[in-house]
């Protein structure tokens, strides 16, 4: 990375910073090294919860459990195995999940690819429990989609109800969320990594590319590992990197040998070299990944520069994402994530009508085209009841 470039860390918490260094460390016996001062006054507390906002205690208590440091209290380690022995339990849940789900759509010929979950900690980490995952997220072929929701509401599985007026899924949504309320696993079946009109590969160039896993008995199909790493950043970046988990996915990725070329020729046809960047910047500043020559390059754009500062904001905190992206922050941070053509048409989507349109106006249904010329008006009348 450009060395005469770094980024401002002045607002992160003395807690923060030592969950960062601790993270930084290679193995347990260089937790030792972690300077002195950076103990000092720590709020415990501050600490657990900043790990747990993060999701990065199971990888946390690797590190620290066969560290004999008196700095760290008896009880913050014992808090840190306790929730690491409960998410094992909750991998092991979703890997037998994860199986039982592919075998079904495998049977009834609907190719699925899995993108987080207990493959993914498997792949990146060697171990299901060094990595938290609160659901299984699939990707399918959005020809498949009403096949594959049958199937899992066959199987006990409930779908989340969110409005749907004049089919707006298509254009504002890019999954949809199903709940076993017996088994209390949460699923979401995707058609694309993320909303129109970020570019992305589509199902069948991403099928030839697939892996499959040897973590179950039973095939497990995920992403290739381009795929992945790309995904992955792609997933940080729009939700401002607010759990410090995505990005040591990241540094893991690196650190195993991942080399720019496997992934260069994906760079320049889906233009997301913005958001590598970002995610090098950020990875390089706050975990010291070892990165070569070959991907400081991209470090050196000003705007992936930019947008990694930004996302520091959100970083720092811990706050839920609702919270995150219903902030003015983010709205200038997820436009300037975007090329100018993808903002124009952000511009043009906000032009789509939504389900609130008609409890502002009610129409009658053989009119409803008429909810797209009438859009600004109702947006703007809804915003001035609001504002008295």
């Amino acid at each position: 990375m450009d060395n005469n470039y770094s980024l401002d860390l002045s607002c992160l918490s003395k807690e923060l910073r030592l969950l960062l260094e601790i993270l930084k460390t290679e193995d347990n016996d260089s937790i030792g090294v972690v300077k002195k001062e950076l103990f000092i006054d720590i709020d415990w507390g501050g600490f657990l919860q900043l790990a747990w906002h993060h999701r990065v205690y199971p990888f946390i208590y690797s590190k620290l459990k066969k560290a004999d440091d008196n700095r760290i209290p008896p009880y913050v380690i014992q808090t840190l195995c306790k929730e690491f022995k409960k998410n094992t339990l909750q991998m092991l849940l979703l890997s037998g999940e994860m199986e039982q789900v592919s075998e079904l759509f495998t049977e009834n010929q609907i190719r699925l690819l899995y993108l987080k979950g207990p493959v993914i900690a498997a792949d990146i980490y060697g171990d299901i429990s060094l990595r938290t995952s609160k659901d299984l997220d699939i990707l399918i072929s959005i020809t498949d989609l009403k096949s594959a929701e049958e199937l899992l509401l066959s199987i006990g599985y409930e779908k989340e109800v969110v409005p749907n007026f004049l089919n707006e899924w298509k254009w504002r949504r890019h999954h949809v969320v199903y709940f076993h309320p017996q088994k209390n696993i949460q699923l979401e079946l995707h058609w694309r990594f993320q909303s129109f009109p970020m570019k992305e590969p589509k199902f069948n160039e991403l099928w030839e590319r697939k892996r499959v896993s040897t973590l179950t008995s039973y095939p497990v199909y995920f992403l290739g590992k381009e795929d992945l790493f790309l995904y992955l950043i792609s997933h940080g970046a729009r939700h401002g990197w607010f759990r410090l988990r995505w990005l040591l996915d990241i540094d893991q990725m690196l650190r195993k040998g991942l080399k720019l070329e496997d992934i260069n020729s994906l760079l320049s046809k889906y233009q997301n070299r913005k958001l590598v960047g970002q995610a090098l910047i950020l990875a390089s500043e706050l975990l010291k990944t070892h990165m070569n020559e070959g991907w400081e390059k991209l470090t050196e754009g000003t705007d992936s520069k930019k947008i990694a500062q930004n996302a520091i904001d959100f970083i720092k905190g811990t706050e839920s994402l609702e919270t995150i992206m219903s902030s003015e922050c983010y709205q200038y941070y997820s436009l300037s994530l975007k090329s100018n053509l993808q903002r124009f048409f952000v511009f043009l989507i906000l032009f789509y009508p939504n389900s609130a349109d008609p409890m502002t106006l009610r129409v009658p249904k053989p009119l409803h085209f008429l909810y797209f010329p009438l859009r600004p008006l109702l947006v703007v009348w809804r915003k001035t009841r609001k504002l008295s």
